[in-house]
């Protein structure tokens, strides 16, 4: 049941009709009046297959436009998957930050905006804001369950993992971690975004929808790896939900650790400008105080490399992948057993 405010007007409009059975492939439109187009308007892919009685699933790629594994598989699933394989109804959304991911950018190349950054939207704001404000008074309101598929984007290279949001309720907690484990990613982490409650998950679970995220390699490029564990892991999911056939799912990492970044003790930031020389591989053991890297300011050859150091103890889980660095970029993550 959504546990979300009222809907709120909108004045986007779809070319799908959510309660059809089948397989639909469409848009919801959202009027959009730039300098070049009068009366134009963004458009939001959006797929619907839908069969018999069972849950609702969400699947979400394209958060961040520089996320290529998610939107990927979600587009496969589209195309191959037959409506008399599913018990229950499938909304695919492969680019809902559909400006970024057709620039490959993080965030909105039309007003700027980091859109999982923006929930719950304005139905009235900038384009971002309204695709979320959609998302979070009429997508949200159909589902069980929602799984948003993520990677490290061009800035980080991260560990393969299924993320388990973090929530206060109890029952809903032990539903997203079953959920995340299912997923079947060699890594399980709970990761709760800083406390920032502007998520599409964290606005997921506050409309009570079982809950699991994805960071599946990075670097700006798409991972052979990555692509598989995302293959394979949607289909657990759903299989886990009930949605398809139980003969797609794979063994579980039901007994594998779970790990946690552990609010800001879990990053590196950098200090200074300068070009970031990290010490360790992705997945090494490391400990509070221990260097992580050092920032050379290579266009200052007098000055001194200057060190910068891990605040918990864990793995490295993600690396900055650019290697030139800003005061407060994020050089390094530390993901602890939880």
């Amino acid at each position: 049941m959504n546990k979300l405010q009222e809907k709120r007007p909108s004045s986007a409009f779809t070319t799908v009709d959510f309660d059809r059975m089948g397989k639909q492939v469409g848009h919801i439109m959202f009027p959009h009046s730039p300098h070049d187009d009068a009366w134009g308007v963004t458009r939001v892919p959006v797929a619907v297959i839908a069969n018999g009685t069972g849950p609702t699933v969400i699947m979400e790629g394209g958060n961040h436009g520089d996320e290529y594994e998610g939107p990927i598989v979600i587009g496969e699933i589209t195309r191959e998957l037959d409506p008399a394989e599913v018990q229950g109804r499938l909304i695919l959304m492969p680019s809902n930050n559909i400006h970024a991911a057709m620039a490959s950018q993080r965030t909105s190349p039309v007003d700027g905006l980091n859109y999982n950054r923006t929930f719950p939207g304005n139905p009235y704001g900038t384009i971002t804001e309204q695709i979320s404000a959609y998302i979070t008074d009429h997508i949200f309101p159909l589902g069980h369950a929602f799984l948003d598929l993520h990677s490290g984007g061009s800035s980080l290279d991260i560990m393969p993992s299924a993320v388990i949001e973090p929530t206060a309720d109890e029952g809903l907690a032990k539903r997203n971690s079953a959920a995340a484990r299912a997923f079947n990613a060699p890594n399980t982490v709970v990761i709760g975004n800083l406390g920032d409650p502007r998520t599409a998950t964290a606005t997921a679970c506050r409309a009570g929808l079982t809950t699991v995220g994805t960071e599946l390699g990075g670097g700006g490029r798409v991972s052979i790896e990555a692509l598989a564990i995302c293959r394979r892991g949607v289909r657990n999911l759903l299989a886990h939900l009930g949605v398809i056939d139980r003969k797609h799912q794979t063994v579980g990492n039901a007994d594998g650790p779970t790990f946690e970044l552990k609010g800001t003790a879990a990053y590196v930031f950098a200090p200074c400008d300068g070009i970031f020389e990290p010490f360790h591989a992705l997945g090494t053991r490391v400990s509070a105080g221990q260097p992580a890297g050092r920032i050379h300011v290579v266009w200052d050859p007098a000055r001194p490399a200057e060190k910068v150091h891990y605040a918990c103890d864990g793995i490295v889980y993600g690396c900055r992948q650019p290697g030139r660095v800003r005061p407060g970029n994020c050089c390094s993550v530390v993901a602890a057993p939880l």
